[in-house]
């Protein structure tokens, strides 16, 4: 049986009211429930507004919901003492780098969550070389961070979270401001760190293509979650994902153009599909 490590119980969260409406409060997430469970790759859908980053900052304690309860491992954040244990457990990474970048080195910004935690030095040090390995990240240790690309940026700060040992990494769009290139080294070190290294994996995206190399997808629409399922599950149901405001992966897009009705979800699939319609010739 999976064992559960984050698990959301009938939750909503309304952000406060603005000046300009004060006694209006905006809703962005609305009575879910949805189970995380220990070293799976989850990844969230939902065009902009649905409460994907909503759910993010839950699953952190950044936020405390308005209604229902949000556990990590049975803990339920609602005090700081417990809301920092829950930090140890789940770690995060923004969609900008430079956001969570703090340090003049590439080494000492990774250093810099495990020393917050009171880690004596040498496993610091430790810490922090293998997080940098794991990352691809180790030969260039000794950078400025303003030095390197963005992909580059992207996995120091990832090295910062895996250095703290957490058992769970949220990504909030995290290749949203990448290049392809940039986008293309983060996704393989992320799907590193899942399947090598057993770490959860809770990918909030807007990139269909990303999507289809997790375990399940959950697809959010206007604060609730409405659709569950492997990848081909949920690419499956197109004119649902169309009234969310969301395409096919493009593999999918261009076999349904092509008649295929097999749900297919990359390009290994799709040259493979292509390939046999055309009797076997390349």
């Amino acid at each position: 049986m999976k064992e559960k490590l984050i698990e959301f119980n009938n939750v909503s969260f309304a952000y406060e009211a603005d000046e300009e409406a004060p006694s209006e409060k905006k809703e962005a997430l609305s009575g879910v429930s949805l189970d995380i469970f220990k070293g799976e790759f989850l990844a969230v859908l939902g065009h902009n507004g649905s409460g994907k980053s909503t759910l993010a900052k839950l699953c952190n304690a950044i936020f405390e919901p308005t209604q229902g309860t949000v556990s990590v491992k049975g803990i339920i954040p609602d005090t700081e003492e417990k809301a920092d244990e829950v930090r140890r457990t789940v770690g995060m990474v923004f969609q900008n780098p430079d956001n969570q970048i703090v340090a003049t080195i590439v080494e000492d910004d990774v250093a810099f969550g495990p020393e917050n935690l009171g880690i004596e030095p040498k496993e610091i040090r430790r810490r922090v070389d293998e997080a940098l390995k794991a990352v691809n990240m180790y030969d260039l240790r000794h950078r400025e961070p303003h030095k390197l690309s963005g992909g580059q940026k992207q996995r120091v700060a990832i090295a910062g979270v895996i250095a703290m040992q957490t058992e769970c990494i949220i990504f909030d769009e995290p290749t949203a401001m990448l290049d392809p290139k940039g986008r293309e080294e983060v996704m393989q070190t992320i799907i590193r760190l899942n399947k090598e290294l057993g770490i959860t994996i809770v990918l909030i995206t807007h990139f269909m293509d990303e999507a289809v190399q997790a375990d399940r997808i959950a697809v959010m629409n206007k604060g609730r979650i409405i659709m569950q399922g492997t990848p081909r599950e949920v690419f499956s149901q197109e004119e649902k994902l169309s009234e969310c405001g969301l395409d096919l992966p493009q593999s999918t897009e261009l076999c349904r153009r092509l008649g295929i009705k097999d749900t297919v979800l990359n390009v290994r699939e799709c040259v493979e599909k292509i390939t046999s319609m055309l009797g076997g010739a390349v």
